[in-house]
């Protein structure tokens, strides 16, 4: 298996993690320091801890608005070393009923290590952008 689709895997794992909006099981699927950047700013998350934190943030706007689940389209995956790869798509977020309540543009930088991939870097950008 190629490491572009151990990462488009492992993306699909996370987006499915993501929708159930667990904060304990979210972790593993993060490098331990990562950084989030979002038109709300730069969180350097130093432990899985404030990984939960920034989260925990999200779950809550998130479920104020009725989301239901997220998924990931227009995957385009990189590779830039044996070890680092960059991923750009788009998420698309819908309620509970099945419409569709948003779309943002998400890049990821991630590092792969003997546990397998993780995200390093999570960028939320325009979806136009993606």
């Amino acid at each position: 298996m190629s490491d572009i689709t151990d990462v488009t895997e492992f993306l699909e794992k996370y987006y499915d993690t993501f929708s159930r909006l667990d904060v304990e099981s979210i972790t593993p699927f993060f490098c331990e320091p990562c950084i989030f950047i979002s038109p709300q700013g730069v969180v350097a998350a130093q432990t899985y801890e404030h990984v939960k934190g920034v989260f925990r943030i999200i779950a809550e706007g998130l479920r104020s608005k009725e989301y239901g689940r997220s998924e990931l389209t227009d995957l385009r995956v990189q590779q830039m070393s044996n070890v680092t790869a960059l991923a750009t798509g788009t998420a698309v977020r819908y309620k509970r009923d099945g419409q569709e309540l948003e779309r943002v543009g998400v890049t990821y930088i991630l590092q792969k290590s003997d546990n397998g991939w993780k995200i390093a870097v999570t960028v939320i950008h325009d979806a136009a952008q993606a």
